[in-house]
């Protein structure tokens, strides 16, 4: 009886019907709008700038958490060994989408110089020693993404970015332990994109073939021959009536210099240790053959995957500048609240703080259509090639 009893009961439960969904419940909306008091229990004190200030964060790291999610699924996707082909346009999603998000928080920024400097002063020194460097999830993107530790730059009198994210007599917090999480969750995007490219058919050739490096030395000299050409044709067109010799001097040096930093790029001649640099050198060139030969089936979605990427990072890199031209509206170039150099410091990182260089230094050598080295083993690139 007791058997039965239990199986009735276990009935019930699967049959009981969930009660309506209210949209304040499901979003959780009384709670959110609980959260705008800052250093206070609630808002209802403080002025209308301060509560603007809170809220455009806490909106930025909501924007962030989504970051942080599209990113985890596009490097987990390229982490295989194996990148489905058909799952290609779903990694283009993912990174537009990211490229959207970083466009919202951009234009918070917009709302944020609403505020005029005696506003914000008024309520400034609530925030210090706190900063926007404690944002972890920023620090997590960076991470995620594959920004080197040594292109960091220093922020302030903390000794590294993980000091800053701590509580300030030392221990640990929320923030750097989420931090330290992310630095153990490796690979990086970037890692991982450059092993899909290291492993791109280049004129039909893969790693694992055996005569694959001189396919692809093969490859770069010829490609070089024909970006020479370009860079020649290039100086005809400079020339005009109007230039004096040492003008014509400075074009050749100009265009030599060109055909020097091509060569240079493809053949990665800045990196020491032979074996990387030969891994660095196929991944650039493979970079060259998506772009020049993307046309082909096979090739046209990994050559969004590389658009996508272009596309996404320039939209970090205008959030930051966007970022720069708030702050110094608002406060000018004073100190920052951490103790930091302020929008020196912001514009800094806008330069330095690139991750996939590679995809766009390669933008610089590419060369017409019809300038093109003759493709080697076509039918390989076509939808029903047999591989």
């Amino acid at each position: 009886m007791s058997a039965l009893l239990a199986m009735a009961s276990w009935f019930a439960q699967r049959c009981r019907v969930r009660p309506p969904t209210t949209y304040w419940d499901y979003i959780r909306v009384e709670e959110m709008l609980a959260l705008q008091g800052g250093l206070e229990p609630s808002d209802e004190g403080l002025a209308n700038d301060e509560v603007l200030f809170i809220t455009v964060h806490q909106i930025d790291e909501l924007w962030f958490k989504l970051v942080l999610r599209e990113l985890v699924v596009v490097r987990n996707l390229f982490a295989q060994a194996h990148v489905p082909e058909q799952a290609l346009a779903s990694a283009v999603r993912g990174l537009r989408r990211t490229a959207l998000l970083f466009q919202n928080v951009a234009q918070h920024f917009a709302l944020m110089e609403s505020m005029t400097t005696r506003d914000y002063l008024a309520f400034r020194d609530k925030l210090s020693p706190a900063s926007g460097f404690q944002s972890a999830q920023l620090r997590e993107i960076e991470i995620l993404l594959g920004l080197e530790s040594k292109l960091r730059l220093p922020m302030g009198s903390e000794s590294t970015y993980l000091d800053a994210l701590k509580y300030p007599d030392g221990r640990e917090s929320p923030a750097s332990r989420r931090v330290a999480r992310r630095m153990q969750d490796k690979p990086s995007l970037r890692e991982s994109i450059d092993a899909w490219l290291w492993r791109t058919p280049i004129m039909g050739s893969t790693p694992n073939d055996a005569d694959d490096a001189v396919v692809v030395r093969d490859f770069v000299e010829g490609y070089l021959a024909s970006h020479a050409e370009e860079t020649k044709r290039a100086r005809t067109f400079a020339q005009h009536t109007g230039l004096k010799p040492e003008d014509g001097e400075r074009l050749d040096q100009r265009y030599a210099k060109e055909r020097e930093g091509a060569r240079a790029f493809l053949l990665a001649e800045g990196v020491e240790d032979p074996e990387e640099r030969a891994r660095r050198s196929r991944i650039r060139a493979a970079l060259v053959f998506l772009e020049s030969y993307r046309e082909l089936p096979l090739l046209a979605w990994p050559r969004e995957v590389i658009e996508a990427l272009v596309e996404m990072e320039q939209a970090s890199l205008i959030f930051r500048q966007r970022h720069a031209r708030m702050v110094e509206r608002v406060i000018g170039r004073r100190t920052g609240t951490g103790g930091s150099a302020g929008v020196d410091y912001l514009d800094a990182t806008a330069v330095r703080y690139r991750v996939f260089d590679d995809v766009w230094a390669v933008r610089t050598i590419l060369v017409r259509e019809t300038a093109l080295p003759q493709l080697e083993n076509p039918s390989f690139y076509g939808l029903v090639a047999e591989r």
